[in-house]
């Protein structure tokens, strides 16, 4: 189903557009993430930046760059790719609408078996991959931020059939190989915080 956008979304689409062409062109797997995947999901919120993330295996992070540069992608820091060499995550930029990318190199077995389950889905008249509701709110609680949080309780509301136990372990794991603790109680927040809402909207 296509999600639907209005005209100050026409520049997300056009990024969104050219980042899935240049990740294409890099014959590497990936997924779009982040907000855009939160919204085709059926979170409405508003966004101004893209994010994606492509499998590390084998990446030449110097070719994925002129796919990028061919479709107006460019690096919005100095020494992007010594800095995703240490940080796994390009910073880019989509000169023609300025909209913001952040491209995460995936290494995990998580983030492997999250591209490889996406499906093709709908940003206004663009479509791309994306992860299942589930990999996208162990996504968001990874991010951790207060945006993620409510993003992922917010999917969690709206997808009540996600087993959380599953949930649970998967982002128990990706804390302990992130040695992160707190991202166990960002899930237990976001639960917590999912199961209010829908006991909320019950007593309505």
């Amino acid at each position: 189903m296509r999600s639907k956008v209005g005209r100050a979304d026409r520049s997300l689409e056009d990024a969104l557009a050219a980042l899935a062409s240049a990740l294409n062109a890099s014959c590497a797997p990936w997924t779009i993430v982040g907000s855009v995947a939160v919204i085709a999901r059926g979170v409405r919120r508003m966004t101004t930046d893209l994010g994606a993330v492509v499998q590390g295996d084998d990446l030449d992070v110097a070719a994925l760059l002129r796919a990028f540069a061919r479709k107006g992608i460019v690096p919005r820091i100095d020494d992007a790719e010594q800095f995703a060499d240490e940080n796994f995550v390009l910073l880019l930029v989509h000169e023609p609408t300025g909209i913001e990318i952040d491209v995460s190199v995936a290494w995990t077995d998580f983030e492997r078996d999250a591209i490889e389950s996406s499906s093709v889905s709908w940003f206004g008249a663009v479509q791309v991959l994306m992860p299942r509701p589930d990999d996208l709110i162990a996504f968001a609680v990874i991010a951790g931020r207060p945006q993620d949080l409510d993003d992922a309780t917010a999917l969690l509301v709206l997808y009540p059939q996600i087993d959380r136990g599953l949930l649970r372990a998967r982002v128990r794991e990706l804390a302990e190989l992130a040695e992160e603790p707190g991202l166990v109680r960002g899930l237990d927040a976001v639960i917590g915080a999912s199961d209010k809402s829908k006991h909320s909207r019950r007593s309505r």
